[in-house]
């Protein structure tokens, strides 16, 4: 059989083959050790000696073609049998895919946490199953005190809570870290209380600040900066007295209505002010708790809810929006 009948015989069985053994098995009579092909080139050596450079090259170039013929047929079988699989049409452009966003309150979060490492506080995290030790009698609420009722608690056990605020990390520091303690505690908190401002698990930030010298002024110094950091330097903010049984003297932070700024609005029930956190002093007795020298340090302490911020930042008025997984709210963040 001459050089040129091999290649017509060749590629048009191929061009019969339909799946990828035929392919193999005629890839084998043609190339493989006792194929067609391969006889032909042992007959070379009984050519007369000017036609076998001639006839050698053919059969070479032959086997090549041969070989790269079959290996595309197998190959794009292959790739039809895969797309087929699927069910899908290569040629159909793509979806894109959207990229996701932290969560509004984890964003929050974020900020809160990042404008007061740059003030020099550290961030510490705890356990949110505590003990009804650290939870209240070491920040000076002793059972049945009054205090108990206002955070509503879940109990795990008659000792064992879900923490109500991250406060106890403040105890857990103190006992651990001599003066002089600058930390902040994110994280969530839990509390039986369910309305458009309340759900039963929310996010908290607490901080504490305790040295030789701390002053109630530090305290509102820190604070100012704070708020004017997180909403803007035309934010106004006031210290109202309160009560907390860890601080004292105690005040609630308010700031200037962001949405009305201060005309009076429904947002701020026609006050001109929003409360935003509390604050204080804290209490000798929570410092004598710890092992502190009561005539030596004082600190202050500060605590809000990362919900409220962020709805005082963005104008929301339901708290439940934040936990609905609604996504089309969520992308507006």
């Amino acid at each position: 059989m001459k050089i040129e009948q091999i290649k017509e015989e060749a590629l048009h069985k191929l061009k019969e083959a339909k799946d990828v053994e035929s392919i193999k098995t005629l890839s084998v009579s043609y190339i493989g050790r006792k194929g067609i092909l391969t006889q032909y080139l042992r007959e070379i050596p009984n050519l007369p000696e000017e036609e076998r450079p001639k006839a050698g090259k053919m059969a070479n170039e032959l086997k090549e073609i041969i070989q790269k013929a079959f290996d595309a047929k197998i190959e794009r079988i292959e790739d039809e049998s895969h797309e087929i699989d699927l069910g899908i049409d290569i040629s159909i452009p793509g979806r894109s895919v959207q990229r996701g966003t932290l969560h509004p309150i984890t964003q929050i979060t974020h900020r809160i946490c990042d404008i007061f490492t740059g003030l020099g506080f550290d961030v510490v995290e705890g356990p949110e199953i505590e003990s009804d030790y650290y939870n209240f009698e070491a920040l000076n609420i002793p059972k049945n005190h009054p205090a108990r009722d206002m955070q509503d608690t879940f109990y795990v056990s008659e000792n064992i809570v879900l923490r109500t605020h991250t406060s106890p990390l403040q105890v857990r520091v103190m006992e651990k870290q001599k003066p002089p303690v600058r930390i902040i505690a994110p994280g969530k908190v839990y509390r039986c209380d369910s309305d458009v401002r309340h759900t039963p698990m929310f996010h908290q930030v607490e901080g504490l600040m305790v040295d030789d010298m701390v002053s109630f002024s530090d305290l509102k110094g820190i604070l100012t900066a704070f708020v004017h950091q997180m909403f803007d330097e035309q934010t106004s903010l006031r210290f109202r007295p309160s009560f907390f049984p860890f601080t004292e003297p105690s005040a609630e932070v308010d700031i200037v209505c962001v949405i009305c700024r201060g005309k009076g609005c429904r947002v701020c029930s026609q006050t001109g002010w929003l409360e935003i956190l509390g604050s204080g002093m804290v209490h000798p007795k929570v410092f004598e708790n710890v092992g502190y020298d009561t005539t030596q340090i004082r600190g202050f302490a500060f605590g809000m809810g990362v919900e409220r911020v962020a709805m005082l930042k963005y104008g929301i008025d339901d708290i439940r929006k934040f936990f609905e997984n609604d996504v089309r709210f969520l992308r507006q963040f």
